[in-house]
C-alpha cells in the first residue's frame, strides 16, 4: 500500500535543511498489531522495493513503514543527485559526517513513528546508509536528543543495521555518562550484520561500529559476520534479523536460477561504456556493473573503456554504440 505525498522536514527550530521526501509505503500487519518498524533503504533505492519484500515475511504482528529518501546532491558522486538520507563525502573511517542531514533523516523516522498507539513497540532498521541512519537514531534515543540539541521524542525498542556503519561514532566519547542516558543505551537491543566480502561499505565499518556501540554502553548490541557476503543480504542474515523469515535480497544473487530466467539473461545483448577519467560516476562503477552482469549470466555483455574520457561522450564512443546497434539488431548499412 502506498501513501502518496511528499513531506518536508524542518519544523524543529534547528533543522534548517528543507528536503522533499518521496512516497512512504506501508505494509499493514496481517495479525494483531504489536510492533511498528520503519525500514530505510540504501543509497539510490526507494521504499517501494523494500515494502514488496517485507510484505512476504512471516511476521504478521509487525507494521512496516518504508519511506523514500529525498533526492539530493551526493558529494561522493561529484554532486550528482540520488535518493539519500544524508550526504556522503567519503567512505573512509575519517570521512566527515553530515550531522544536519542525519538529524533531518532521524527526525523524519521519529515523525513516522510519532502517531503509533502507545502500546505498540517501535523500531527502526535499514540497509547500507539506511543502517547508518538507524544506528544514528539509536544514539539519539539514548542521548535523548538529536545532534543539534533538539529533544528526541521516540521510545525505541529495537534497531537493526545491515551492511552499514555508525555515523558520528567518534563524537560519542563522554556523552553517555549520565545515569538516565546509560540506562537507555543499556536497554536498547541492536543487531548489526555485515558481510566480510562487502566491497562498498567495508566489513571493518560494521565490526568497528558494533565495538563502538558496546564500548559506549549499548550492552545489548549483537554483531553477526557473514563469510564472503558482499553488499547484499543472504537467507542466513535474513533469518538472524527476522527470526526465520523469508529471503530478503538486495541484489541479483539467487534470482537467476530458473532455467527460463537464465535463458533470457544469456540471450540479451548489453553494451556498457565508461571513461576512465569520469569524476562524476567513477569508472569502477561501470566496470563492476559489467562484471556483475556477466557473473549473473548476462553472457552477451560487452564492456568498453575509454582512456581519459570524463563524464561526457566522444565520437569514438558514439561510433562504437552505432556499430554495436547495427550488428546486434541486424541493421542494413
Amino acid at each position: 500500500m502506498s501513501l502518496s505525498g511528499a513531506a518536508a522536514v524542518g519544523s524543529s527550530r534547528n533543522l534548517r535543511r528543507a528536503v522533499e521526501f518521496g512516497k512512504t509505503h506501508v505494509v499493514r500487519p496481517k495479525g494483531k498489531h504489536q510492533a511498528t518498524i520503519v525500514w530505510l533503504h540504501g543509497l539510490g533505492d526507494n521504499g517501494s522495493s523494500w515494502s514488496q519484500i517485507l510484505e512476504t515475511l512471516p511476521l504478521p504482528n509487525i507494521k512496516w513503514i518504508c519511506p523514500t529518501a529525498p533526492s539530493q546532491p551526493i558529494s561522493l558522486f561529484g554532486g550528482f543527485p540520488s535518493t539519500a538520507w544524508f550526504d556522503v563525502v567519503d567512505l573512509t573511517e575519517n570521512g566527515p559526517d553530515d550531522v544536519e542531514g542525519l538529524d533531518v533523516a532521524a527526525a523524519h523516522v521519529a515523525n513516522l513513528l510519532a502517531n503509533e498507539p502507545a502500546d505498540i513497540k517501535l523500531g527502526v532498521g535499514g540497509f547500507s546508509m539506511g543502517a547508518g541512519t538507524s544506528l544514528y537514531s539509536a544514539t539519539c534515543f539514548a542521548l535523548g536528543k538529536y545532534g543539534n540539541g533538539n529533544p528526541y521524542p521516540i521510545n525505541l525498542s529495537a534497531v537493526i543495521g545491515l551492511s552499514g556503519w555508525l555515523p558520528c561514532a567518534k563524537t560519542l566519547t563522554g556523552k553517555l555518562e549520565e545515569e538516565q542516558i546509560k540506562n537507555r543505551a543499556a536497554s536498547l537491543p541492536i543487531l548489526v550484520c555485515h558481510g566480510k566480502g562487502d566491497d562498498v561499505v567495508p566489513f571493518k565499518f560494521g565490526e568497528k561500529s558494533s565495538q563502538a556501540l558496546l564500548s559506549h554502553g549499548f550492552k545489548k548490541t549483537t554483531f553477526k559476520a557473514y563469510g564472503a557476503l558482499g553488499h547484499y543480504t543472504i537467507p542466513q542474515e535474513t533469518e538472524d534479523s527476522f527470526d526465520g523469515s523469508f529471503l530478503l535480497r538486495r541484489t541479483l544473487t539467487g534470482k537467476l536460477e530458473e532455467e527460463q530466467i537464465k535463458n533470457r539473461a544469456a540471450s540479451l545483448p548489453i553494451l556498457v561504456c565508461h571513461g576512465k577519467g569520469d569524476d562524476v560516476v567513477p569508472f569502477k562503477f561501470g566496470e563492476k556493473s559489467s562484471q556483475a552482469l556477466l557473473s549473473h549470466g548476462f553472457k552477451k555483455t560487452t564492456f568498453k573503456a575509454y582512456g581519459a574520457l570524463g563524464h561526457y561522450t566522444i565520437p569514438q564512443e558514439t561510433e562504437d554504440v552505432c556499430a554495436w546497434l547495427t550488428s546486434t539488431l541486424g541493421l542494413e548499412g
